[in-house]
């Protein structure tokens, strides 16, 4: 039922829409409403002039209702020792067998659920609520970082190495390597180690630094956990079973195994692979130009030398335009550099529109 105030504001604003030239039924349909309960209402302003609904509503007068006694006893026999752990959909049956009637099996949903009690029963573990969305957000580098491990076969059948990999988010670049025979988290802290001395990760920082990762046991472990805590890096993890909460990790990865120059052949020692990374690792942070940083290279962007590159560019374009005006009907490729880069961008009705990004490396 809607209040007399919101029947004459509905009305004021219909009548205020159709004096600017507006259709009536357009109006009605914005509004919500039929034309032909507003035309009602306005009758009713007119006649009785208070504009009130006078529906009542249905009175319905339940003579099977169930009487407070029953109801209480339906909820103390749920609530017997013998009962506790069982759904109404087998208490029922058991109560039938012993020669009871106390209700039917709606009845007992419907009493458990007015007093709270419609949820599971017995040992089972309740429903858990899913773990919240890391949004991470990365105006800078050395603000958030990814890393993962992935397997590089061996000549040997059922034996791999493991290539360690540390990645700057907003940057793309490689800021840290590594190539060892077992996935241990002693090697995880070793390489982070390094790479925060490189970068010059101090613990002082004011804002510090996110290392994101899935859930493996290496990035779980303790020793891992507790050399990021002497360095004053803060962790995030993945939610359970989501590749797409570590997106850079997972592109980087293809990125390495579907080079051209990957080897066919698997690695015949830890050395030939170490050395075939390290030429990766050369070609990729100085060589290759990356499509979700406007085809700049990751070491051009981590030093900043990107944004006088993405200057340029806009000027040789510009001067290009003004040679051949009639080529461009609109404006030049933007070259502008990404200013924020998201793991997880907030949705857009939280007020923050997510700037789209190509995850292709």
């Amino acid at each position: 039922m809607t209040a007399a105030a919101d029947r004459r504001k509905a009305l004021e604003i219909l009548d205020a829409a159709v004096a600017d030239g507006a259709r009536a039924r357009e109006v009605a349909a914005l509004l919500g409403v039929g034309l032909t309960t507003l035309q009602r209402w306005r009758r009713q302003f007119a006649g009785v002039g208070d504009g009130l609904d006078g529906r009542k509503g249905s009175h319905r007068l339940v003579s099977h209702r169930l009487s407070e006694e029953e109801r209480q006893r339906i909820l103390l026999t749920c609530n017997q020792s013998e009962f506790a752990a069982l759904p109404p959909g087998q208490i029922v049956p058991i109560l039938a067998d012993r020669g009871l009637y106390i209700g039917s099996e709606l009845s007992f949903y419907r009493v458990l659920h007015d007093h709270g009690q419609a949820h599971r029963r017995g040992r089972a573990r309740p429903p858990q609520a899913p773990r919240p969305v890391s949004r991470l957000e990365a105006r800078g580098p050395n603000q958030v970082w990814s890393w993962d491990i992935t397997y590089l076969p061996t000549s040997v059948r059922g034996v791999w190495l493991y290539l360690y990999l540390v990645l700057d988010i907003w940057s793309r670049k490689v800021v840290a390597w590594d190539v060892a025979e077992r996935e241990e988290a002693q090697i995880a802290a070793d390489l982070v180690s390094r790479a925060c001395l490189r970068e010059r990760i101090s613990k002082s920082r004011p804002q510090p630094l996110i290392l994101h990762a899935d859930n493996g046991n290496a990035m779980r472990a303790a020793t891992l956990e507790s050399r990021l805590e002497e360095l004053g890096v803060l962790r995030s993890f993945s939610r359970p079973r989501g590749s797409n909460d570590n997106p850079y990790s997972e592109s980087l990865f293809r990125t390495v195994k579907y080079r051209p120059d990957y080897p066919r052949r698997p690695f015949r020692s830890v050395e030939e692979a170490c050395d075939w990374a390290c030429a990766f690792v050369s070609w990729y942070n100085d060589q290759h130009r990356h499509s979700g940083i406007r085809f700049v290279t990751p070491s051009q962007r981590h030093s900043g030398a990107a944004v006088e590159i993405s200057r340029h560019r806009a000027r040789v374009y510009e001067q290009a335009r003004q040679h051949h005006p009639r080529r461009w009907s609109r404006t030049t490729r933007c070259w502008r550099q990404p200013e924020v880069v998201w793991i997880n961008p907030p949705p857009p009705e939280n007020g923050i529109t997510p700037i789209k990004l190509v995850m292709a490396a």
